[in-house]
């Protein structure tokens, strides 16, 4: 039956999307009976429970796989450095540019955009409920020699509580007992800062999905210190030849594509919406992407 013409231009972008995947099955025996990628993520995509909403479309869309590795920005870096991923997801900006510059990464795209907050107990001892300076809020913390619960792991939130510190004039490693390290994840860091009434910093997903807050709160949100971005970067291929490039860039499509865009702003936790999708916002791409049904 001949094809109407406004359904040409979508089948012929089917034809091709299903001709790389064949040609990659050819390439690679096995993976097209079960193709799989590794992500190497950050854990507030996890905890948020992101993963286990769009993944599952994902899948479903394309017949690929993922397996996560979540774990703090930092490790994942390392990580992928390694040749250990074929894709990174994380939300540090320079370190992701970096990955790109220092030849392991190709193909960094903006993703997704959430904030930071500064949680504290209820009562509030350093007085910085409603500011909306990051910096002076966190100055105050430390001139009041409250307790302040620190991921200390080399993650993503734990370099942007660093950079706040800075921006206020201070070195965390000049601190006293006050500071306290876990070395853990967010979820981890916050039942600690929830059960000695102290401050930290965490990531707004993974806050609302935390059930454990005894009496924390936000009280510092707002400030464009605060901002988070997300970005996602393929494993270069010319220096890890095992790194399934054509699986990781149908990933990378599939979440800078308008179904993946709204996957993401359709996820919810308690009817707040914890991530916002800003694909394109550096680089111009604003791609469609064909699902089996369009096949």
């Amino acid at each position: 039956m001949p094809i109407p013409n406004d359904a040409a231009p979508r089948a012929r972008s089917a034809a091709v999307f299903l001709l790389v995947l064949l040609l990659a099955g050819l390439a690679c025996p096995g993976m097209a009976a079960n193709p799989f990628i590794t992500v190497a993520s950050t854990t507030s995509t996890q905890n948020s429970g992101l993963f286990g909403r769009i993944l599952p479309l994902f899948t479903e869309a394309t017949g690929v796989a993922v397996r996560v590795i979540a774990v703090g920005t930092g490790q994942a870096i390392r990580l992928a450095r390694r040749g250990d991923a074929d894709v990174l997801f994380v939300h540090d900006p320079r370190a992701e540019q970096a990955f790109v510059a220092d030849g392991f990464g190709v193909d960094r795209r903006e993703v997704m955009y959430n904030d930071f907050v500064v949680v504290g107990p209820a009562g509030d001892p350093a007085a910085i409920s409603g500011m909306d300076d990051a910096a002076a809020a966190l100055a105050r913390i430390a001139a009041a020699r409250a307790i302040f619960v620190s991921r200390g792991d080399d993650s993503g939130t734990n370099r942007a509580e660093h950079r706040i510190w800075k921006a206020a004039g201070l070195d965390p490693s000049t601190f006293d007992p006050w500071y306290r390290e876990t070395g853990s994840g967010m979820g981890a860091s916050l039942s600690m800062a929830s059960a000695v009434g102290a401050y930290t910093l965490s990531d707004r997903g993974t806050w609302l999905s935390f059930k454990n807050r005894g009496d924390l709160e936000i009280l510092v949100a707002g400030d464009p210190r605060l901002f988070n971005q997300y970005g996602v970067t393929l494993v270069n291929p010319a220096r890890f030849p095992h790194v399934k490039k054509t699986p990781a860039l149908v990933f990378m499509d599939w979440l800078t594509s308008r179904a993946g865009q709204q996957a993401i702003a359709g996820h919810r936790i308690d009817g707040q919406q914890p991530f916002f999708p800003n694909a394109g916002s550096n680089d111009g791409r604003t791609g469609e992407f064909h699902t089996r049904e369009d096949f």
